[in-house]
């Protein structure tokens, strides 16, 4: 028996479309740590999903201790603070959904806090302390001045000729 193109076509896409869909589609279960690399102090922001994202999870990291993940928008979600105390480092995150729905993983970079002891040298010499900024100003001021005697004088010859 001869099919037609378009119903071979057909028939072909059904048979497709059954055997790449399953009987249960489950959802993905993740973590994710935004940002994953954080120096000690920061606050990180933890995403995650299970099977169920309609109860809470929980999270745990050496550094940060077991958070408990909520609800919402459709995915658990928290805000942490790394603590300042915490060692520069690799640390394991563990994601593990509740009635036994999945478990994720993630890494948690924290990196040491390094702050600037000056600012960048951009030349220019602009913010320099010493005083040649004082000397620029009296250098200013009495050139405004002799301005604004030029003008007199020009305005009174105008009115004398």
């Amino acid at each position: 028996m001869r099919m037609s193109v378009p119903a071979a076509v057909a028939a072909l896409a059904i048979g497709l479309a059954l055997t790449a869909t399953p009987a249960h589609a489950a959802a993905a279960v993740f973590v994710e740590l935004n940002p994953s690399t954080a120096p000690a102090g920061d606050e990180i922001s933890v995403r995650a999903s299970c099977d169920d994202n309609l109860k809470p999870a929980t999270v745990t990291a050496e550094p940060i201790g077991d958070v408990t993940v909520q609800p919402e928008f459709g995915f658990l979600t928290a805000t942490v603070r790394v603590p300042a105390e915490t060692e520069p480092g690799d640390y394991p995150v563990r994601l593990a959904c509740p009635d036994g729905g999945g478990v994720a993983t993630a890494t948690l970079h924290v990196v040491a806090k390094v702050e600037p002891t000056r600012g960048p040298a951009t030349g220019g010499g602009g913010t320099a302390g010493s005083q040649v900024p004082s000397i620029l100003v009296g250098g200013g001021l009495a050139a405004i001045a002799a301005a604004l005697v030029l003008g007199v004088v020009s305005v009174r010859r105008r009115r004398l000729g």
